[in-house]
């Protein structure tokens, strides 16, 4: 005989799940925007125990997954991700194909799926550098719990005509928007280009991650983390506004600017710290 519980665990699935429906709607939305054609970007939620088993049987293991690397750090964590080869237009239709809960192993060797990535689907191939990255900023931030790469659109064109030295891209997207130095004062890093999908760029990845919320990969994307899904996207909105701005103007006369001193009043008055090496004041 089933329990109470139970039959509310059959008759949650997809979007009635509150942190599943959360997912779907963000990638729909990167989808609109431009930032993930094609089954490009991938997303990764660090998700609480207690509200997993709301609505997922944790005790029921569907299958599971050797990760790329032990995952010691993250052992016993539940995450929601998005899958492998999946196209994030596709994601509201049918949460459950293109999207999975994990929990990680207690001896972090194992990926535990508990629900979703139907039909032996996998999670994304950038789950290694999304890992690397968790680690990372959970040693600075507790309350991190979310990681997004997309490829926004101005941010990558800026990448081919703007130095990739990270204090003169930060400082230069710092310029385009007031808000800019107050969402990101810690700045953006910058790695060289890379392979996608590789321990390599996860490993760079992560060094960044040690000092930055946000990270580049030049001719490819941006990766932000934050403490919700909405945090973590509004710093991505907020830096391809910056570099949105900066393409409409960068081939015309600059007349006037945010100063440097303007800039670190800005900071004071937000109460946030910029990134050292930054500002000339």
């Amino acid at each position: 005989m089933t329990t109470v519980l139970e039959n509310q665990k059959e008759r949650k699935s997809g979007l009635d799940i509150p942190f599943v429906r959360e997912m779907a709607e963000i990638t729909q939305n990167m989808w609109k925007f431009g930032w993930d054609e094609r089954n490009g970007g991938n997303v990764s939620y660090i998700l609480d125990e207690a509200e997993v088993a709301k609505y997922i049987d944790i005790q029921k293991v569907i299958r599971t997954i050797k990760p790329a690397f032990p995952v010691n750090e993250l052992a016993g964590k539940y995450f929601i991700v998005t899958g492998s080869g999946k196209y994030f237009k596709n994601v509201i239709a049918d949460p459950e194909a293109n999207l999975g809960v994990l929990r990680v192993s207690q001896d972090g060797e194992q990926l535990e799926i508990l629900w979703g990535l139907k039909h032996d689907a996998v999670p994304t191939s950038e789950l290694p550098s999304h890992f690397m990255s968790h680690i990372e900023r959970l040693k600075v931030d507790p309350n991190h719990r979310v990681v997004i790469h997309n490829h926004a659109t101005h941010v990558i064109a800026m990448t081919f005509i703007h130095s990739l030295d990270e204090n003169k891209f930060t400082k230069t997207l710092w310029e385009m928007c007031t808000e800019c130095i107050v969402v990101f004062p810690d700045g953006i890093g910058v790695i060289p280009w890379m392979v996608p999908g590789s321990s390599e760029i996860g490993r760079e990845t992560a060094k960044k991650m040690k000092d930055h919320h946000a990270v580049l990969w030049p001719h490819h994307g941006i990766f932000g983390t934050g403490s919700s899904i909405d945090e973590a996207f509004g710093l991505i909105e907020t830096i391809e506004k910056a570099a949105q701005i900066y393409m409409l103007i960068a081939q015309h006369e600059i007349k006037q600017r945010i100063t440097d001193q303007e800039l670190a009043d800005l900071a004071k008055a937000f109460n946030v710290t910029p990134k050292e090496g930054i500002l000339n004041v």
